[in-house]
């Protein structure tokens, strides 16, 4: 008889049980992925500015006899703070005052349709079309957008206290509020963001040459690229906005460009196979140090004798930037060349902005988009114009957030919409049942407000959590329902992700398709045009550095895509992640590229124009077999040959590589 376990069963029959009943009670990893937590640390001067900017309001409010108007006056610092996400304080203006205008003007436009029955609804439809043909304009634009939809909801949808004016002021106020309490710093940290940016974007740079020659290498160069636009958007904004040239900027810019020349000698040494000496990232790591101090003084950069012509090519660089960063004012015009050349002009920031502004106005993308949320919007309206649901303005604040073209997969966010809802309102039964009104609300935000900060930076479904209980306690404070309003949120909640998915998500092809594909095509014809200009010898450094960037922001973008196309149910997810090889690969041959670029500069022969034409001629009939097939595997993979001495052999293999990369079981959907 075989022997039994504590629970009546023997070992064999409980491993036979877990082997058939656990894979089925498992949760599919499409969404694991969506519940799984990013990891990011807490802000805390964030979570503090949040509570003292809603429960101050409120704390008024009462001791004035204005309860009312205390909470719409935290409720617009709520706000604010989902807002309140940079880091430079100039940054800050822009990303808090310029939605909290738009936010008033959404208000104002709510307020004056309140009750107008289907004049309602399509005023709040045609604000629904600007918001979403607004929101691809950049990330200042899209809060604006959300602002000025949100807020419009919410006046068509609440009878607001006082005069028409009177709620817009109070709500602005509010968000105001929290961008003068993010500003009381900066007449003792000027400067300091944009220092760490740099910084930052140093120690990245570290831990790529860290990673040489390991496997770790593509996560760390994707870092590099990250921690590089965010450090050039930090300076260059300050820079826009700095009337005349301000030393401390120019100085700071040098430094950013320095980098550039460590980045692309990376690859060089990547592809040499072996791991840099310990000293050469460390180096990289004491300028970072420099860098964020503020030190100009000399830095010990003792870099061990190079052997080969990437390790070479990798001393340099970083020697120059060490002299970059070590320069005390030095030759200012020195200085100054190196902070105009590559990729640092002030123009830069203001170039790309008109041309995101353009591309929304005229793209037919965003005009599509604005149509699917002005589409749900329109549905959500007319839904709870033609039944009665208790405070309906819930359902298009739910489309609202759900909608949003750069938080990730609708489908994603409706789940992660439902499921914080329900985490959310368990911790408002509790504030709501157990807590009397009053006073105690002011003790009760203290502990709910900074959850927004602490929270938001995990995922959608975490800040839905954190955010429900606050606008339900605001909410009681302004209509006295109670835990009335728990069932009609949770149903408002629901009816909202319903119409989302339906008529935003699965009534567009487009939305449930991979969309790697595509942009992966655009990518590697860009990639045969870098190919050209990285072997012309009559180029300047900006002509092949710019082109680089961009391609790697491409690419970290390709990646972005990859990484919310895996959080769509199946199909979808499965479509996406056949693509993964083809991306690696593409990144391989950028890397390729640059480093035979450098080995030229090195002073190896340079390839002949012809060899140049035939790589970039395989590249661009990849990237035309990607737009005109749906399956991957029917690109033509010809081999591509040429003289095996020459700097192009690896980056000849790559292409190759990437040609022959075939799939003909997944039956890719681009």
């Amino acid at each position: 008889m075989p022997h039994r376990s504590p629970l009546g069963r023997s070992p064999l029959s409980r491993s036979l049980l877990s082997h058939s009943l656990l894979p089925t009670l498992t949760p599919p990893d499409w969404l694991m992925r969506n519940l799984r937590p990013d990891r990011t640390p807490v802000n805390r001067p964030a979570v503090a500015r949040a509570a003292v900017a809603m429960a101050l309001p409120l704390a008024v409010g009462l001791a004035t006899g204005h309860t009312a108007y205390g909470a719409l006056a935290a409720m617009g610092a709520m706000f604010g703070v989902i807002g309140d996400t940079a880091d430079a304080y100039r940054l800050r203006i822009l990303n808090i005052a310029v939605p909290q205008l738009f936010g008033a003007v959404g208000v104002t436009l709510g307020a004056l349709a309140y009750g107008h029955g289907w004049r309602t609804v399509a005023a709040i439809t045609a604000v629904a079309l600007v918001s979403g043909m607004i929101s691809s304009i950049g990330a200042v634009a899209s809060t604006s957008g959300l602002m000025l939809l949100l807020n419009s909801v919410i006046g068509a949808g609440l009878p607001l206290p006082g005069a028409w004016w009177l709620a817009p002021a109070l709500m602005s106020g509010g968000g105001l509020l929290v961008l003068v309490l993010a500003l009381l710093a900066w007449p003792l940290r000027s400067g300091v963001p944009e220092r760490t940016a740099v910084a930052t974007a140093y120690r990245a740079v570290a831990g790529l040459l860290t990673a040489s020659g390991t496997d770790g290498y593509g996560d760390a160069r994707h870092a590099v690229t990250r921690a590089l636009d965010q450090a050039y958007d930090v300076v260059l904004a300050r820079r826009a906005m700095h009337h005349g040239r301000s030393p401390d900027l120019v100085r700071l810019l040098a430094q950013l460009n320095a980098l550039i020349p460590v980045v692309e000698a990376a690859p060089a040494a990547h592809h040499h196979g072996k791991p840099l000496p310990d000293a050469v990232p460390t180096a990289v790591r004491h300028l970072a140090d420099a860098v964020e101090t503020g030190y100009a003084g000399p830095v010990g950069v003792q870099l061990p004798p190079a052997r080969t012509e990437s390790g070479r090519a990798v001393a340099q660089a970083v020697h120059y930037a060490a002299a970059v960063v070590t320069s005390d004012a030095g030759d200012p015009g020195e200085l100054r060349r190196a902070a105009e050349d590559r990729l640092g002009r002030p123009a830069a920031l203001r170039t790309r902005a008109a041309r995101a502004t353009r591309g929304a106005l005229l793209s037919t993308g965003s005009w599509r988009y604005g149509l699917r949320l002005a589409l749900c919007i329109g549905l959500g309206q007319a839904l709870v114009s033609l039944i009665s649901v208790p405070r309906s303005y819930w359902v298009a604040v739910t489309i609202t957030f759900v909608m949003k073209p750069d938080f990730g997969s609708v489908f994603g966010r409706a789940l992660l919409r439902a499921v914080g809802t329900v985490v959310g309102l368990v911790v408002a039964a509790v504030a709501l049942s157990l807590i009397p009104r009053g006073w105690a609300d002011v003790a009760v935000l203290l502990v709910l407000a900074p959850l927004i900060p602490a929270l938001t930076p995990r995922g959608y479904g975490y800040q839905t959590a954190a955010i429900t209980p606050v606008i339900l306690l605001l909410s009681d404070v302004l209509n006295h329902e109670g835990t009335a309003l728990l069932v009609p949120r949770l149903v408002d909640s629901l009816l909202g992700c319903g119409i989302a998915i339906v008529a935003g998500y699965l009534l567009w092809p487009e939305s449930w398709h991979a969309r790697v594909g595509l942009r992966l095509a655009d990518t590697v014809a860009d990639t045969a045009g870098y190919v050209e200009c990285a072997f012309v010898a009559t180029s300047e450094p900006a002509a092949r550095a710019a082109p680089r960037r961009r391609l790697y922001r491409d690419l970290a973008e390709i990646r972005t895509e990859f990484q919310r196309a895996l959080t769509e149910p199946p199909p979808t997810g499965r479509r996406a992640a056949a693509w993964w090889p083809l991306v690696v690969a593409v990144e391989r041959i950028v890397d390729a590229t640059t480093a035979a670029r450098v080995r030229v500069k090195q002073g190896a022969p340079s390839p002949s124009p012809t060899e140049v034409t035939e790589v970039a001629v395989h590249l661009r009939e990849l990237a035309q077999g990607l737009r005109e097939t749906k399956n991957l595997y029917a690109v033509r993979t010809d081999d591509l040959t040429g003289p095996a001495d020459s700097v192009l052999e690896p980056l000849r293999q790559e292409v190759t590589a990437a040609r022959a990369i075939t799939s003909p079981q997944a039956g890719l959907i681009a």
